[in-house]
């Protein structure tokens, strides 16, 4: 009895086969999310590039015509001139004030709370915001009342009122105006977080070696939270990349403010041109891909720096 049960102990164990371990198991897993990924992203994806090579009534084959017209006609070259104009302005805007603001914060004595005064535009909605500048940019014809806040100011001091969402000339800056107003906060929490992590000892030593605020603020600061600057500015892009909200509520995209997203939405449920409305998303989305690429190479080298 005990030469058996000392027998079937030196028996080697069994072990599963690399194809019952590696089988099914992982897709019983992950095979739902994969489902989810495949329904919602990949066959939409796929399905809007092929209408960007249909007419409007996706019924014919017409090539690039799409993608040309997007590149010669004069309202739709309005439109990406638009974008590219909040794509530069907004972005160094946001970034530039928020840095600056976050260095500036960081030596007041009630920093909190000038922390949370700037941060809270970020707790409304773009639809609130739009609504809310609606109102202070609102306009009445001279010797009427102005209950817009803006051009109460301006005629309070003896000049007259402006017509700032329907006048080419101020109109896109008075929306981006909205936008820097709203994530500026954000911005300036982030690099706030990124200066604090700055060893104090360096900076004591510039201080020391006779380095001003300025030359320690570009030569110093800067440099060691360029990362952190990075990731702000590659947010930024992105989200002025598909800014729709603040135009739609604002102006609708009327008087020379439509934008790539306001002009998609207008081409696919207002004027039923599928085909348009499909190339403006894929261009959308060329423009949104080298950004992911750059912040996953760039990700990818600090793992491997650690």
């Amino acid at each position: 009895m005990i030469k058996a049960i000392e027998e079937r102990r030196s028996l080697p164990l069994k072990t599963a086969t690399p194809r019952k371990r590696f089988g099914l198991t992982p897709w019983l897993w992950i095979g739902l999310a994969v489902l989810f990924v495949a329904i919602f992203l990949v066959y939409p994806l796929f399905f809007t590039i092929w209408l960007s090579f249909l007419d409007a009534t996706s019924t014919r084959f017409v090539g690039l015509r799409n993608y040309l017209l997007i590149f010669t006609n004069p309202s739709l070259l309005e439109v990406l001139r638009n974008n590219l104009l909040w794509l530069v302005l907004a972005t160094v805007a946001t970034v530039v004030l928020g840095l600056l603001i976050a260095v500036l914060v960081d030596r007041v004595r009630f920093e909190s709370v000038a922390k949370a005064a700037i941060f809270v535009p970020m707790a409304l909605s773009f639809v609130a915001a739009g609504v809310i500048w609606r109102f202070v940019y609102e306009y009445a014809p001279p010797g009427q009342t102005q209950i817009g806040l803006l051009n109460a100011l301006l005629t309070a001091l003896g000049g007259q009122p402006q017509t700032w969402l329907q006048d080419s000339r101020f109109n896109n800056f008075a929306l981006i105006a909205v936008y820097v107003w709203m994530w500026t906060g954000f911005c300036m929490v982030i690099l706030s977080a990124a200066i604090k992590g700055i060893p104090s000892e360096i900076l004591e030593a510039a201080r020391c070696d006779g380095a001003g605020e300025i030359t320690i603020f570009f030569r110093i600061i800067v440099p060691m939270i360029s990362p952190t600057i990075a990731v702000v500015t590659t947010t930024m892009i992105i989200n002025i990349l598909k800014i729709f909200d603040v135009v739609y509520v604002m102006t609708g995209g009327n008087y020379g403010t439509n934008v790539v997203a306001v002009d998609y939405y207008q081409q696919l449920f207002n004027f039923d041109n599928f085909g348009v409305a499909s190339a403006l998303a894929v261009l959308l989305l060329l423009a949104v891909i080298p950004i992911m690429y750059f912040n996953i190479r760039r990700f990818r080298v600090q793992e491997a720096q650690r």
